[in-house]
């Protein structure tokens, strides 16, 4: 996947998306947000990767302190601080190459936050479409590798603890045939760890369904059940999982 292209992609739909809404609109899946307040999020969260990469950072960037991190009111020059927001991660990443720089999963070359900046920005994307009242799909490729980068973080991020007990096992099953074996994740807590792969695996629970429906369950925008998905198994581990994964 191209990251790059896909970021200024995304982008781009995001900010179509929410241009002539109204700003005020609720956004249900992300707490007592508006879609103004997800709207600069989305545009500093850019601009704070970014710069925590063109400062070559070792430590974390107070949101606080992102130049230039709040849009302007006109609504036009606001979608191109949004895009320009992306184009500097993108900038930065071009410049600084492979080196490692901070990210809240430990020090990780800089493209390590292209990846992330793609997946933020798409999944706050389906939010606002959601707080619309409107269905959207993401491309599957995208969903597949979003719901692979979700899991990679929430089984490497160590300032939680893990989000399923010893001895315990996740499995989801996309039903895309594209996806092939990238389309199956199974997560395992054993003696080294919590650790993920695309196997496939039976575990203690089992969800089955497409890879968007998946996306959503798994990011708790949507319960396994409004998501249409099939369940099999201890949904104990199901909820675990979900209780204990971040953000």
């Amino acid at each position: 996947m191209d990251f790059r292209a896909t970021l200024l992609e995304q982008t781009r739909a995001f900010g179509d998306l929410i241009r002539s809404a109204d700003p005020a609109t609720p956004v249900p899946t992300c707490g007592d947000w508006t879609l103004k307040q997800l709207f600069r999020h989305v545009g500093r969260g850019n601009r704070w990767a970014a710069q925590i990469i063109s400062e070559h950072r070792s430590q974390p960037l107070d949101p606080r302190d992102v130049r230039d991190g709040r849009p302007p009111e006109d609504p036009d020059a606001a979608i191109d601080w949004l895009i320009g927001g992306a184009q500097l991660v993108i900038n930065g990443v071009d410049r600084v190459g492979s080196e490692r720089v901070w990210t809240f999963v430990g020090p990780r070359p800089a493209g390590w936050w292209l990846r992330r900046r793609v997946h933020e920005t798409a999944v706050h994307r389906v939010d606002a479409a959601l707080a619309l009242g409107q269905d959207l799909e993401l491309p599957v490729e995208l969903a597949g590798d979003s719901l692979s980068e979700w899991i990679e973080i929430a089984t490497i991020d160590r300032r939680h603890a893990p989000a399923l007990d010893h001895g315990r096992s996740l499995h989801l099953h996309a039903t895309e045939e594209q996806l092939g074996p990238t389309g199956e994740w199974t997560i395992t807590h054993d003696d080294d760890g919590l650790g993920w792969s695309h196997s496939h695996a039976k575990g203690d629970v089992a969800l089955r369904g497409p890879v968007n429906a998946l996306l959503l369950a798994t990011l708790r925008r949507k319960t396994a059940e409004q998501a249409g998905l099939e369940v099999f198994g201890d949904t104990a581990v199901w909820d675990s999982w979900l209780d204990r994964t971040p953000f």
